[in-house]
């Protein structure tokens, strides 16, 4: 599983670093309610990608 960092997120989402901090936190908290181990500042590429472009497919 690839894991995203701050730039890569900021990149994707044309945000600063510190909005993208604050996804990362948002994601990794719905993940851990889930009862999933999160990794601070990381993120789930396929999650990510699922949550804000409805996967790697895109929306259906």
């Amino acid at each position: 599983m690839r894991m995203m960092k701050c730039p890569e997120v900021a990149e994707r989402l044309g945000i600063s670093r510190t909005s993208a901090y604050e996804v990362i936190r948002e994601l990794n908290q719905e993940l851990a309610d889930k009862g999933l181990i999160t990794r601070q500042g990381r993120v789930s590429a396929d999650y990510f990608e699922k949550r804000y472009f409805g996967g790697k497919d895109g929306i259906q």
